[in-house]
């Protein structure tokens, strides 16, 4: 079964490219499938792009990798998501990677639950970079992906992508717990911008015993 991600961005295209390498058929979803062609081919045969809403029903497991100002009309574009996995990859960034604009007592992932009609919403692969998604091996260990989701074979199902792309899947337990990722997302930047780390590092969970 394929996965479909909304999006050709720096995200959108690391994951499909990881996902592709691992044998996973990746379709995208794009307002101008033209403009990508190129890239996506580049992918190989397990790689296709299309519209946004044939991308959405093309598969049962699909990914949002587009600014979080677009989320809101493309949950609204299907008027019934039908329990599609929806992964919201995305974080509520304020201009100028200043902040977030939605937070405390909600997120943008429980905002989309909201709007996206009877799709189970996961939030993932939002708290680190394109870089890391796209290669995600350390020598020093393996960097981690929480993951959060009110259902919990939904939430399942993406843990398994992110560790089939080589990251330590952490169960976060409910949707509620992405107002808690998307502010980690902002550490992850804050480092990366503003303290000179740069974009090749990541976060790992260390466990004793």
């Amino acid at each position: 079964m394929s996965i479909s991600i909304i999006g050709a961005g720096n995200v959108g295209m690391a994951l499909g490219r990881a996902f592709t390498q691992k044998g996973e058929t990746v379709v995208f979803g794009v307002p101008d499938p033209g403009k990508y062609s190129i890239a996506v081919s580049a992918l190989g045969a397990q790689a296709r792009v299309t519209d946004t809403l044939a991308a959405v029903a093309a598969s049962d497991l699909v990914i949002l990798a587009v600014p979080h100002a677009a989320v809101q009309a493309i949950a609204q574009s299907v008027p019934d998501w039908q329990g599609k996995i929806l992964v919201d990859a995305t974080n509520p960034l304020a201009p100028g990677l200043s902040g977030l604009t939605v937070g405390t007592h909600t997120s943008g992932g429980e905002e989309l639950a909201r709007i996206a009609r009877h799709a189970r919403v996961v939030k993932a692969f939002n708290t680190t970079g394109a870089e890391n998604m796209a290669h995600a091996a350390y020598l020093g260990g393996i960097p981690m992906m929480p993951v959060c989701g009110d259902d919990a074979d939904a939430r399942q199902r993406v843990m398994a992508l992110a560790t089939l792309i080589g990251f330590d899947a952490v169960d976060m337990g409910p949707l509620m717990a992405a107002r808690y990722l998307e502010p980690f997302a902002m550490t992850w930047i804050h480092l990366a911008f503003r303290q000179g780390y740069g974009r090749q590092f990541a976060f790992s969970v260390l466990r004793r015993g």
